[in-house]
């Protein structure tokens, strides 16, 4: 069976921002596409529809997905209502899955936090309360603090610079590590693209990682 993996940016940025996890999973053996969207402009509804039905196109093959920060979220939103989608697992990277301090501070700002977080704020803000969806999910942290969301003052304890650890460990995932990185760098660091293979083949990190 082939093994599909869908990748999905982050907030304020685009497909191409995956280039290099896209060509480390392919050397892994796995059949990688790039989902792009507009993470401002779109509705989420029409986000998770085109998500669903790309995920659709490739069954009854497994398809996979690995969401980086608010792709994270997309990800298992779309996946909370899974009986009629392919199988496979998920992988967060980065991502606030328990909402996030630094978007609850862009919000602050009034009107002007529509246009900066647009459709996916209240998503952003809130995350969820734990997983119950029938994927198993791995999640990725990063803890190298540089970056807009340190500078706003608003990450308590370990974090990434954007996302604070403790953001990211949501109840009911099956895995979760942390590594030397900063948000953006879990993008393009080898380690992460290593520890994203072993939880999409095995459903769980190595013990050394977690």
């Amino acid at each position: 069976m082939t093994e599909h993996v869908i990748l999905l940016h982050g907030l304020w940025m685009r497909g191409f921002a995956l280039g290099l996890l896209h060509r480390r999973l392919i050397a892994d053996g796995f059949r990688v596409h790039r989902f792009d969207y507009l993470s401002v402009a779109s509705s989420q509804q029409r986000i998770l529809a085109r998500l669903q039905a790309r995920m659709g196109e490739c069954a009854p093959d497994a398809v996979h997905l690995v969401g980086h920060s608010l792709g994270g979220l997309l990800a298992l939103r779309a996946c909370l209502d899974a009986a009629t989608l392919p199988p496979g697992r998920v992988v967060c990277l980065g991502s606030p899955l328990k909402g996030s301090a630094a978007a609850r501070a862009f919000a602050a700002w009034g009107r002007g936090s529509e246009v900066l977080l647009g459709h996916n704020r209240t998503l952003l803000e809130q995350g969820f309360e734990r997983w119950d969806g029938p994927r198993e999910v791995g999640v990725i942290a990063g803890r190298l603090p540089l970056g807009l969301g340190a500078m706003l003052g608003q990450l308590d304890g370990e974090h990434d610079g954007t996302v604070a650890v403790e953001e990211t460990r949501l109840p009911g995932v099956a895995g979760h590590c942390v590594v030397e990185a900063n948000h953006t760098g879990l993008l393009f660091s080898q380690e992460v693209a290593r520890l994203t293979t072993a939880f999409l083949r095995q459903g769980r990190f190595d013990s050394a990682a977690i």
